[in-house]
């Protein structure tokens, strides 16, 4: 007990004290100034607090009431001490916050009222602001944005267009968000840059592409070099079971099937299954060509003429287009 009455100040009126272990507690050992004035504490106190070692400065205007390294949970509350009344979490830290990526260490993402003057500290805190905070917040414990606001502004921190695309599609086919959610949020509150391409990556996902392979042979192969685009996720009987092919060329009148390879096909029994769709898809009389990861991400250029060789071989009369790619 006696150790807890020194963690108090002096400053802090005895009839608080309750309040100030909880507002400790939930901010992980964080304060900032203006807490600390509502407390009665001034800076003469927050010097002396700081000359003696009890505290430590994490940025301008917030200290921790402790020493030693900062635990990421309480670099989180920083920032948002930091931020200010009404600022969040997010971009990458919101998506870590919702599961949609991998925790990593580096900066907090908080995003704050387009007037406030907080900005970025190098290494601890990036400041983003928004004209529409109230309309991008979930209410959690920190604030977020929404996983629909989320998905967007992770994929327009690619550096490119073609980057934020794959991102995007990434994300809600791994569930972080419904397409529908997102498209009401770019319509709403349209990003800096990015917006039609990631509407185009919308609109692939609405026609039945459903992981980045999928999105990366619909772009880098049909699109890019003129091929037309296969009706996708379509119901073949095989073994008196419903499977589902990627990608079918059949509204052409052509009996072309082309299966994508990502990580799950390594699995036994979806290996199998591949083996029986392909002998069935044989013994109908399909032609169905197969690629994975490696190669529609090193040469897609190079199974682009596989499959128009293909097309061509059934009568399409379509010519194969050149990307910046090709050589």
């Amino acid at each position: 007990m006696a150790e807890q009455r020194r963690l108090i100040p002096v400053q802090v009126p005895t009839a608080r004290h309750d309040e100030w272990r909880r507002l400790l507690v939930a901010q992980h050992g964080v304060i900032a100034v203006d807490q600390l004035r509502s407390f009665s504490i001034g800076r003469n106190a927050i010097t002396a607090n700081l000359h003696a070692g009890r505290w430590q400065q994490v940025m301008p205007r917030v200290y921790a009431t402790f020493t030693g390294p900062l635990p990421r949970d309480a670099l989180v509350a920083a920032a948002l001490c930091y931020g200010g009344p009404d600022s969040i979490l997010s971009h990458q830290t919101a998506a870590e916050r919702w599961g949609m990526v991998r925790a990593v260490e580096g900066p907090v993402h908080v995003t704050v009222p387009y007037h406030r003057s907080a900005v970025s500290q190098p290494a601890l805190v990036v400041v983003h602001r928004s004209r529409a905070i109230r309309h991008i917040v979930v209410e959690t414990e920190p604030p977020l944005t929404s996983r629909a606001d989320t998905v967007i502004d992770v994929a327009v921190a690619e550096l490119s267009e073609r980057a934020a695309m794959k991102q995007l599609t990434a994300l809600i086919t791994n569930r972080a968000a419904a397409t529908v959610q997102v498209r009401t949020q770019l319509e709403l509150r349209p990003p800096p840059r990015y917006r039609a391409a990631l509407l185009q990556a919308l609109d692939r996902m609405e026609q039945g592409v459903q992981s980045p392979l999928e999105e990366l042979f619909a772009v880098d192969v049909e699109i890019a070099h003129g091929i037309p685009s296969a009706r996708r996720q379509e119901p073949f009987i095989v073994d008196g079971r419903r499977l589902i092919e990627d990608a079918v060329y059949d509204h052409m009148g052509i009996p072309l099937t082309v299966r994508l390879d990502g990580s799950t096909h390594l699995l036994p029994e979806v290996a199998l299954r591949d083996r029986r769709r392909g002998n069935a898809a044989a013994l109908a009389g399909r032609t169905c060509l197969v690629f994975g990861w490696d190669e529609l991400t090193e040469n897609p250029c190079r199974y682009s003429a596989e499959v128009a060789k293909a097309l061509w071989g059934f009568g399409w009369h379509g010519p194969l287009r050149t990307c910046p790619r090709c050589s």
